[in-house]
């Protein structure tokens, strides 16, 4: 017996192909694809701690993604857009207008305070949000614009901690402050000295360098003619290895050595080159060490499998950073800057650092600071 197939049938078997094929075109059109940017020294002397921040943005963009999220409707689909700053304050404005041009959806970035606050106007011009992991300079948030926000301690708190460890906890009576000029360095510099003049600590010496100096043997001769017990130092950790290295060069093994978050590094030994006297350093980083984050020990080990020895400081802040920008579109219910920002400074958010919420300036309602040392080469937590 002979099958022939009808007009009919033929015509419905098609209709049925172009429904088929056409249904996974319509179903791609439901996919809309929000760029997320992170911008830092992924270069330079400092890049592994920028690439430490950026790591993090990458990985909260995994973890969003593995969400499904629907935002106005529509399936989402984040990507990571990564701009270098090279930490010079001129490349960070030129990175921040490429970033409004190309109109991603938010920034997380960027990691100094001194490319922080000239790009924080440029944002705010285009109405992009940005949130810093890392900048402490309280400039940063003095302007008081609702696309600036910061998820960690400021200089204020920093600078008085590790002053107030130095005269309530070692003793200290006399210390030289030196500083890399920058608006992070001079400005965590100027903090401690204020507090620690206050506590009664003597001032014998204030010297100055820049962020990209190694040799610091004629400040450090000057400073040693003083007999401080300890130096401060404003800076990042690619200049305060080399100074504690010259430290024990020049005779100066037992003088303590003070800091901030940029320097309270996991790279500081290697940059020391295993220096005897990183056991005399003290740092202050703002927020909870992370062992002592309410998620901090899961996600380690979940950022230590992806980017096995790259951890230094700032990359759990940097992914709560993320989680809060997309929290912010979430509760908008839509990822246009225009709709979502003024959500973000009514963040109620559970992150792995903390409970994050924000004050009317951007800052964190209640920050956290941790003061740390070094043991055995290894960064240890105090508190």
């Amino acid at each position: 017996m002979q099958i022939t197939s009808s007009p009919v049938a033929t015509l419905t078997l098609t209709a049925a192909a172009v429904l088929a094929l056409s249904a996974p075109l319509a179903h791609a059109q439901d996919v809309q694809v929000v760029r997320i940017a992170h911008a830092g020294p992924t270069s330079g002397g400092i890049a592994h701690i920028g690439k430490d921040t950026e790591n993090g943005v990458r990985m909260a963009i995994d973890d969003l993604n593995a969400q499904a999220l629907v935002i106005g409707g529509k399936k989402i689909k984040f990507e990571l857009v990564t701009e270098d700053d090279a930490g010079d304050p001129r490349q960070a404005t030129a990175v921040a207008q490429k970033l409004c041009d190309s109109k991603v959806a938010g920034v997380i970035g960027h990691l100094q305070s001194g490319t922080t606050i000239p790009a924080a106007s440029i944002y705010n011009k285009c109405g992009i949000p940005h949130i810093t992991a890392a900048a402490t300079n309280p400039d940063v948030t003095k302007h008081g614009y609702n696309t600036t926000y910061r998820l960690i301690a400021n200089d204020n708190a920093l600078g008085a901690a590790v002053a107030y460890y130095a005269h309530d906890t070692l003793k200290i009576k006399t210390v030289a402050v030196i500083d890399d000029r920058t608006a992070y360095g001079q400005g965590l510099a100027d903090v401690f000295k204020a507090t620690a003049e206050q506590k009664g600590i003597e001032v014998l010496a204030t010297e100055f360098t820049n962020d990209k100096a190694t040799d610091f043997t004629a400040i450090l001769t000057k400073i040693k003619s003083k007999k401080p017990d300890a130096i401060f130092y404003g800076g990042l950790d690619a200049q305060a290895g080399p100074m504690l290295r010259q430290m024990m060069q020049l005779g100066l093994p037992n003088v303590k050595f003070f800091g901030g978050d940029a320097l309270c590094t996991e790279k500081l030994p290697e940059l020391s080159s295993m220096s005897a006297n990183l056991s005399n350093v003290t740092c202050a980083t703002g927020g909870a060490s992370v062992e002592k984050m309410q998620g901090g020990k899961e996600w380690k080990k979940k950022y230590d499998a992806r980017f096995p020895g790259q951890f230094q400081v700032y990359s759990p802040y940097a992914y709560d950073a993320t989680f809060v920008l997309v929290d912010a579109m979430k509760r908008a219910d839509s990822v246009d800057p225009k709709v979502y920002v003024p959500f973000i400074s009514k963040t109620q958010f559970k992150g792995i650092t903390a409970n994050i919420a924000f004050t009317p300036k951007g800052e964190l309602t209640t920050p956290a600071v941790t003061l740390y040392t070094y043991k055995d080469k290894v960064r240890v937590s105090l508190n």
